[in-house]
């Protein structure tokens, strides 16, 4: 399938895989081919970016992962307070996910391969004879994984797709 990628396309995916060992995750789930694709300049970058769900406002709530603290602090649970226990008990850092080596291959979630499958789906539907970074987007949106981890940087899923709509049509050749 990634034969039919744009080369920004199969950038944002380089870029969710080095998100992924960034971060320690096991595999590229839908919130590393998020920030793939924010991190980029194409049309999905731009996108998210003008709606508020810039890579930099998306990073920080994307490595922290499950330990979502304001979460947990809404049924009582005090994410700083568990961290200085683990590391009062385990040493410092015990929380802290292991960092996968530069050049390991780290395997797409069962979600992100579902995100992929709808951005073919999208790109198909449109007419379109490669996959843009923005049918990345559209995938991911499809899939529903990010919703939440977009309306926290105050950005509307559904707006993103409404914006997305023409998009296909001002990517340049090969972004």
């Amino acid at each position: 399938m990634f034969e039919r990628f744009t080369k920004g396309a199969r950038e944002a995916v380089e870029r969710a895989q080095d998100e992924a060992r960034a971060i320690g995750s096991e595999k590229i789930d839908t919130g590393e081919m998020l920030l793939g694709v924010a991190g980029g300049t194409g049309p999905g970058a731009r996108v998210l970016a003008e709606h508020g769900a810039s890579y930099e406002a998306l990073r920080d709530r994307v490595a922290s992962g499950a330990l979502d603290g304001e979460a947990l602090a809404a049924i009582g649970i005090d994410l700083e307070e568990i961290r200085r226990r683990a590391e009062e008990n385990f040493g410092p850092g015990a929380l802290e996910r292991r960092r996968r080596p530069r050049g390991s291959h780290v395997p797409f979630s069962e979600r992100g391969k579902k995100a992929l499958e709808l951005a073919l789906r999208e790109a198909i539907a449109r007419g379109d004879k490669e996959i843009g970074d923005e049918h990345v987007l559209l995938g991911l949106l499809r899939e529903g994984g990010i919703e939440r981890l977009l309306r926290a940087v105050g950005a509307d899923p559904a707006a993103l797709g409404a914006a997305l709509t023409p998009a296909a049509s001002r990517r340049a050749p090969g972004a």
